[in-house]
């Protein structure tokens, strides 16, 4: 029997309020100065993939024309993969304590449950040739059957980047030689970046009403697969040069679609400007990228790289996706609204904006002012998600 709709929503929503509090965290830690690698992992692992394993359960059956079985395997992943970031987290802080070998563990753990709770929703139509598109939307099918194609591959860079974080904090053999970027690559361009394509292809015509155009699906989607594989396993080669160029061209192409949907759409969300902010925001840190790959990095600039993909390309791209599921407008608490949610990201991207100018022009005080501004922006997005969970709370 289908899994109860009410118990999946529910359970969606520990995933999206953990993603928001992850941020919280992560700008906390960046303004407290902690070291790189914790951010990244408050970042990636517990901000972007927990939103990810949200949205993935509400959107993914649907665009495959299934749904799922059960709502228990969310119950075992949340705790898994959750404290499985956390610990993650305090390992980068504490190397020598054992506990990213914890960590590590929950969370390959939890992204197994995962993939196998999706593959099984899937298993009669991997391939995504199903669509569940309704006749209204039939000139969409052959856009939609190219999109799904994406997202096992997604999840196969999930398994593989998990598996790489295992590796590099147990004895298990390592993903050629450990480098720790290598899987924060694959799990954050491969599967972060990859359902941003993916998802984005079949999610924003139906929100904004307008289409983008084809022939960007059939140039990002390829490359966008084709990207995180070449760049994880290019670091520190000249292999990286080419795997900066067709990651900078999926990005590129898909704000080019973004900016296409904007254009030809009438419908005013608030959530469009996280959007369109996020995918300017991507378009600034491939091209970053692509100057590390040929007059390498420098430790400040590959922070703010870090930054802007992940905070800005995935980070806005997502907050503005959950005001469309989660609209402010709604929400059940003081000064909850539209005006909040479009402070909240513009404070998110204003305070970006900042910090990379302070790096790339050395000024230490815009650094600490972005990084402050971001940290209030991040606050806003919890409130704003917080009421809207409040209102359907009390319906």
């Amino acid at each position: 029997m289908a899994g109860s709709v009410g118990a999946v929503s529910r359970r969606v929503r520990w995933f999206v309020a953990a993603s928001a509090c992850f941020l919280v965290a992560w700008q906390v830690a960046a303004v407290a100065g902690v070291p790189r690698p914790v951010g990244v992992r408050l970042g990636v692992y517990g901000f972007v993939l927990h939103a990810v394993f949200g949205q993935a359960y509400s959107l993914v059956p649907a665009y495959f024309e299934s749904e799922l079985e059960s709502a228990g395997p969310l119950a075992v992943q949340f705790p898994a993969t959750a404290l499985g970031a956390l610990l993650l987290a305090a390992g980068a802080a504490r190397p020598a304590s054992g506990l990213a070998a914890v960590g590590s563990v929950l969370w390959l753990v939890g992204v197994a449950v995962f993939v196998a709770t999706l593959l099984w929703t899937l298993r009669s139509n991997l391939s995504g040739r199903r669509t569940g598109t309704g006749d209204h939307n039939a000139h969409r099918r052959d856009l939609d059957r190219l999109a799904n194609a994406f997202v096992p591959i997604a999840l196969a860079y999930l398994l593989i980047g998990s598996y790489a974080t295992a590796a590099g904090a147990t004895p298990l053999v390592p993903l050629l030689d450990g480098y720790p970027a290598r899987a924060t690559h694959l799990l954050a361009a491969g599967t972060g970046g990859l359902l941003v394509f993916a998802v984005g292809f079949r999610l924003l015509p139906r929100l904004l009403v307008a289409t983008p155009p084809r022939p960007l699906a059939w140039l990002v989607l390829p490359t966008g697969a084709v990207g995180p594989a070449l760049l994880a396993a290019g670091l520190g080669t000249p292999w990286l040069s080419v795997g900066a160029a067709v990651e900078a061209i999926a990005v590129g192409g898909f704000a080019l679609a973004v900016l296409a949907v904007l254009r030809r759409s009438d419908r005013e969300r608030v959530g469009r400007y996280g959007v369109l902010l996020g995918a300017l925001a991507g378009v600034v840190g491939v091209s970053l990228g692509i100057h590390f790959a040929t007059a390498g990095p420098t430790a400040a600039l590959a922070a703010v790289h870090a930054r802007l993909n992940v905070l800005g390309f995935l980070g806005l791209t997502i907050v503005g996706v959950s005001y469309h599921f989660y609209p402010p407008a709604v929400g059940d608490l003081p000064g909850a609204g539209d005006r909040l949610a479009a402070a909240s990201i513009a404070a998110l991207a204003g305070g970006l904006a900042l910090e990379v100018g302070g790096v790339i022009l050395s000024v230490d005080v815009a650094v600490v002012l972005g990084r402050i501004l971001a940290l209030v922006g991040s606050l806003l997005v919890a409130y704003v998600v917080a009421a809207a969970f409040r209102a359907s709370a009390n319906r």
